[in-house]
């Protein structure tokens, strides 16, 4: 099995040099290691030369084609959504004691950090980019999340 920090590594390297594939072979383990059309990094799990490779979950997000799609409605005309800015898990509080950064209800602005994404073991602010009223929390806290995919609506 490959050291969880040595894959930390291959994916940093992967994101400073914008290479779309990784893959590293030796007599008894295989890791690739791709990233996604929008950004999404997926990794295959080492396995013995005979067997397929399994995919798995990169940085607590399951390996998938993409976030689920959110219903709209009438409702949703006009609002505008924050989208995550990577892959990650998301939490709306700072720590589980506390209560979330925003409700829905809440007025914030641009600079008004909305939740964190955790990522490789870094816990990311992501601040709202834009003013108005939070509508609708379409996430859970704890649930993961793919890079784009629509965290909250907002009334601007």
């Amino acid at each position: 099995m490959i050291d969880p920090s040595k894959l930390k590594d291959l994916v940093r390297l992967m994101v400073d040099n914008d290479l779309s594939e990784l893959d590293l072979r030796d007599a008894n383990e295989k890791v690739t290691i791709r990233r996604g059309p929008q950004g999404v990094v997926q990794t295959f799990a080492p396995v013995q030369a005979s067997a397929a490779p399994a995919p798995v979950a990169s940085a607590g997000a399951p390996v998938s084609s993409g976030a689920a799609p959110v219903a709209t409605s009438s409702e949703d005309v006009g609002l505008v959504a924050i989208e995550s800015p990577m892959v990650g898990t998301f939490y709306s509080a700072p720590n589980p004691e506390a209560g979330p950064f925003v409700k829905a209800g809440s007025t914030v602005t641009a600079d008004t950090v909305v939740c964190i994404i955790e990522a490789m073991k870094v816990f990311n602010e992501i601040k709202a980019g834009k003013a108005g009223k939070v509508e609708r929390i379409l996430v859970k806290s704890g649930d993961a999340v793919e890079f784009g995919q629509k965290l909250f609506l907002i009334k601007p």
